[in-house]
C-alpha cells in the first residue's frame, strides 16, 4: 500500500487497510502492518477528535526538538529527530479482524505518522493470515 503524505501529519490509513483487507476474502485471522521506512511510523490512536492527533505530534516534537543536538543531519535538520520518533512509535502493527472487518476499538484508527517536514511516498506492507 503506497501513501502520500504531506509534511509532518499523522495519516489515517482504516479505510485502505480495510479495503486492502477486503480483497483478500480471508475471513477470520491477523493483519500485520509494516512501514518501509526509518522516519515514519505506524499507530492506533483515537480518530473522533483531531485534537489528539494534534497533540501527539506536538508532544513528540517536545521530546525530539529538532535542533543541533544531533550528528546525523544528511537530510536535513528534521532527519534525526524523525528517525527518533520512528523508533517512539514503532514500525509495524499486528491488528486482529473477524467476519472480515478490523478489530479496531469504537474510537480507534490506524494511522501512518509521517515525521519528515517534506511531502513523501510511502509503502506500508500488509500481510493477512487466517482463514
Amino acid at each position: 500500500m503506497h501513501i502520500r503524505t504531506s509534511g509532518e501529519s499523522l495519516t489515517d490509513v482504516s479505510g485502505d487497510v480495510q479495503r486492502w483487507l477486503d480483497q483478500t476474502r480471508i475471513a477470520t485471522g491477523t493483519l500485520s502492518l509494516f512501514c518501509r521506512h526509518t522516519s515514519a511510523g505506524l499507530l492506533i490512536s483515537e480518530n473522533a477528535d483531531p485534537s489528539v492527533q494534534r497533540d501527539l505530534l506536538l508532544w513528540l516534537d517536545r521530546s525530539v526538538p529538532q535542533d543541533d543536538r544531533y550528528e546525523h543531519d544528511c537530510e536535513g535538520p528534521d532527519d534525526m529527530p524523525a528517525h527518533i520518533k520512528s523508533v517512539v512509535t514503532g514500525g509495524a502493527l499486528t491488528v486482529p479482524f473477524a467476519a472480515g472487518r478490523l478489530l479496531l476499538g469504537t474510537w480507534q484508527a490506524i494511522y501512518l505518522a509521517e515525521f519528515r517536514g517534506q511531502s513523501h511516498q510511502r509503502e506500508v506492507v500488509l500481510t493477512a493470515i487466517g482463514e
